[in-house]
């Protein structure tokens, strides 16, 4: 079961309609506003409610345990990245390494992570 604690969170203005994005990486866009994160960039951090419409407040976790949804197989102890998508994948080379998966997940599961950005992998 995902949980999360020592979580720190700022609120941001959602870029779009993020209903379906939470618990997804998200990256502030030149505009100020937040966007679901590219493949294998960094991310800002974590969506953690569902803003239905742009300019919307969203709640985003920067820094601590929180939960992430899966976009393929996640390790537990394994470095994770964003997709395409937004979704938490294991880490490739070049990829920017957003956390360390603390359970074993499959596309669409919810897992938990320490989010913590460190640079790309090797």
């Amino acid at each position: 079961m995902a949980t999360q604690e020592n979580m720190l969170c700022v609120t941001l203005e959602a870029g779009a309609d993020l209903s379906t994005k939470q618990f997804y990486f998200v990256s502030v866009a030149s505009d100020g506003q937040i966007d679901p994160t590219g493949d294998g960039l960094d991310a800002d951090g974590v969506l953690q409610d569902a803003p239905a419409a742009a300019g919307r407040a969203a709640l985003v976790a920067i820094a601590g345990k929180v939960k992430v949804v899966c976009g393929g197989v996640v390790t537990r102890g394994g470095p994770v990245a964003s997709d395409a998508s937004g979704t938490a994948v294991s880490a490739a080379t070049g990829d920017i390494i957003l956390g360390v998966a603390l359970e074993t997940g499959a596309a669409g599961r919810i897992i938990e992570i320490l989010f913590q950005p460190r640079g790309a992998a090797a």
